[in-house]
């Protein structure tokens, strides 16, 4: 606006009063015509940058609200397994605060009666203790198993969903591998391309030191003998059995840290009725657990004193 105004009264003396204007002035009006277009030049250049950078900030604004929608809904899973605990902790804290009361209301009471009481106190503070570290420890151990799931889904997204699951199930992750991917029909020996995923798996598991892991083999119904196998339960066992051993032989896991067994077909995770069915049941689990003496550590109560 500034620029066309001053053009404006260039034109006006210039064309109005062309004695009147001296032509040192019409230079400097001039310089000053031209300064103003460069300052407005400038102007609309900054305006752009700010434009491009608040686009840019809106987009990472977007993505730091998904951020902290999922965070939320995170929290509020966690929220809901505590509220059980603490639950439980109120009713404890409720019958002790009843016990207080009797005892402060009581008139005569004996030295045995006070005693008794007393024990009951202490065994429900100590019960409350146990439940808020029983709970702060099953939250840890939920925390790593999410973990430990997210680590193996993200290390092994290049492989077919068909022949590679990952769930959080009973307090413990399984990997189910499919008998396609890891085994030709009626065998015990591992495909070459199968040891891709395992080589995968054992670099994830080898940096859990703390957890154990159990490799159960399943066949669908359909009998199976020969010269290899006696039947299902022997080729879920050996296939179970070759799985460890290449974690062991070739990837380093360590042995302590792993059970194999057969299951053969009676754990099916679909109708043997049908292809698709005996498909799905054919397979090979891998099983990430807690270490059992620490987990039976764990669930031991407090004893009474």
């Amino acid at each position: 606006m500034r620029y066309l105004s001053l053009t404006a009264i260039l034109f006006a003396l210039l064309t109005l009063t062309p004695g009147c204007v001296s032509k040192k002035k019409l230079n400097d009006a001039l310089s000053q015509l031209e300064t103003q277009k460069n300052l407005l030049n400038k102007c609309e250049d900054r305006n752009r940058e700010l434009e491009a950078q608040l686009l840019d900030c809106n987009k990472k604004l977007e993505m730091a609200n998904s951020n902290l929608r999922k965070a939320n809904d995170d929290l509020a899973a966690m929220a809901l397994k505590l509220k059980s605990a603490e639950d439980q902790l109120m009713v404890l804290k409720s019958s002790q605060n009843n016990l207080l009361d009797q005892l402060n209301t009581a008139n005569v009471i004996n030295k045995a009666g006070a005693e008794s009481i007393k024990k009951s106190l202490d065994a429900i503070s100590s019960q409350s203790s146990y439940i808020k570290e029983l709970t702060k420890t099953m939250q840890y151990k939920d925390s790593v198993n999410l973990a430990l799931a997210m680590n193996l889904k993200k290390s092994l997204s290049d492989f077919n969903d068909k022949d590679v699951a990952i769930e959080v199930k009973k307090g413990v992750v399984y990997i189910s591998l499919s008998d396609d991917m890891l085994f030709k029909t009626a065998s015990a020996n591992i495909n070459t391309n199968a040891e891709r995923v395992l080589g995968k798996i054992a670099s994830i598991i080898n940096d859990q030191k703390d957890l154990d892991i159990l490799v159960e083999g399943h066949t669908d119904n359909v009998p199976m003998g020969g010269e290899c196998v006696t039947d299902n339960w022997d080729l879920s066992s050996k296939r179970a059995l070759a799985v460890v051993k290449t974690l062991q032989r070739k990837y380093k896991v360590d042995p302590a840290r792993m059970t194999a067994g057969g299951r053969g077909e009676f754990v099916p995770k679909a109708s043997n009725s049908n292809a698709a069915g005996r498909a799905e049941n054919r397979r090979t689990e891998i099983i990430v657990l807690p270490k059992l003496d620490q987990f039976f550590k764990l669930m031991e109560a407090p004893a009474a004193k």
